[in-house]
């Protein structure tokens, strides 16, 4: 694993970072276990003045590679479900069957959290074709969800550069979660109303 971590970092660097950002943000919806951020600091640090075309191309990479992963979900689960439980990480079969029983309560709030936070998209991108969620929400979820991290951190590094890379770095998973806890309940005091 860290030395596909390392492979992953390695690109940034490389004179063909932005098709292999996009390849990375594509695979990672649905079966690459790093995440592309790892390509994205650097990126941005490197060049801040594009910061924001990175997210956006990202954004529109990874809800593709997100319909892809609900398609697998949808049209191959059957033939592909026992290799994911096997070999992707973050895929078990006790945390499917949970993903299951969220989906039926809380299907918008899942996807975009899944989308937003460390938990594993790709668990979700797929369970979603398999659990036939209704699919126009789900690629809305992903977008705004989606586009809302690629674009808080590409926004963030722009600019603070390499200081708010440490700080993304260090408190990422707590900003995230912070995010998701004030949405939930944005929607809940929504309800109430």
């Amino acid at each position: 694993m860290r030395r596909l971590y390392e492979w992953v970092l390695s690109l940034a660097a490389s004179r063909r970072a932005l098709p292999a950002l996009l390849v990375v943000t594509f695979a990672e919806s649905m079966i690459f276990p790093i995440p592309p951020d790892v390509m994205l600091i650097p990126m941005c640090i490197a060049r801040p003045e594009r910061a924001l075309r990175y997210a956006l191309l990202m954004s529109i990479a990874s809800v593709l590679g997100g319909i892809a992963g609900y398609g697998i979900g949808l049209w191959a689960w059957d033939h592909v479900g026992p290799w994911f439980f096997a070999h992707v990480p973050g895929f078990s079969e006790t945390g499917f069957e949970h993903v299951r029983e969220l989906y039926d309560a809380h299907n918008f709030v899942i996807v975009f959290a899944a989308g937003f936070t460390p938990i594993p998209y790709k668990l979700i991108t797929i369970s979603a074709g398999v659990f036939h969620i209704a699919f126009p929400m789900f690629v809305i979820a992903s977008a705004v969800s989606r586009s809302a991290r690629f674009f808080l951190v590409a926004g963030l590094l722009a600019r603070f550069g390499a200081h708010a890379q440490v700080f993304i770095d260090k408190y990422f998973n707590w900003l995230a979660i912070g995010f998701v806890v004030l949405l939930v309940g944005g929607f809940w005091v929504l309800a109430r109303v």
